[in-house]
């Protein structure tokens, strides 16, 4: 099993490839593009994306989660399993 890290600048539009640029999640036709927000109800989508538009502004998302930006990729678990016959 190998380990898929997903770099800073990503276009692939997983989840996970926003890590570095938050305020793309806040875009609707990014959203559009990610399974995730699919599977979740309207209700929890708009309350999460409210939260993180305010701590976007007050900048309470770069004191808690700065040291992202700093980072070239990021591990969040995807894995690569290859079968050899």
């Amino acid at each position: 099993m190998l380990s898929v890290p997903i770099p800073h600048d990503c276009v692939d539009g997983v989840h996970g490839a926003f890590g570095r640029r938050p305020e793309a999640y806040l875009d609707p036709s990014v959203r559009a593009g990610i399974s995730t927000y699919a599977l979740m109800s309207a209700a929890d989508r708009d309350r999460g994306l409210r939260a993180l538009a305010a701590d976007l502004e007050s900048g309470a998302w770069h004191e808690r989660r700065g040291e992202l930006l700093e980072l070239d990729e990021l591990d969040l678990g995807y894995r690569l399993v290859v079968a050899e016959w």
